[in-house]
């Protein structure tokens, strides 16, 4: 298969845009989340730069829930993953980051008293 590459542009108000590039006709694209295909991609070609095509997708609610979310950009014919739009959202994620910090707290408290220790051993202040 031709060398396919989808460039995400950008991602507001729900709309995921991006730029296929590819040689010859685009492959079919298709949104998949939780193994369940997605309608509304849509794929326009740019006049202004030959083989390139413009990528759309309005995100549906249904992909709005709590914890990680990845909807995956794939040809359908070979199922190749071109792009991955991942959202992250609601209260388990709150507690995700809490830990996170923690640990972090944690790590820097480490490194810090080795650095003490560090320069008491050398003199150094």
């Amino acid at each position: 298969m031709a060398e396919i590459t989808l460039t995400r542009t950008r991602l507001t108000a729900g709309r995921y845009e991006g730029v296929l590039a590819c040689s010859g006709t685009p492959p079919v694209i298709e949104a998949v989340h939780l193994d369940r295909v997605l309608g509304g991609v849509e794929v326009s070609e740019m006049e202004s730069h030959p083989g390139h095509h413009l990528v759309g997708l309005d995100l549906p609610t249904s992909v709005l829930s709590d914890g990680v979310q990845t909807v995956n950009l794939r040809s359908a014919a070979d199922h190749e993953v071109l792009d991955r739009i991942t959202i992250l959202a609601g209260e388990p994620l709150e507690h995700d980051i809490r830990a996170e910090i923690v640990q972090l707290r944690e790590e820097l408290e480490l490194l810090k008293r080795a650095f003490r220790r560090h320069c008491v051993e050398t003199g150094a202040d």
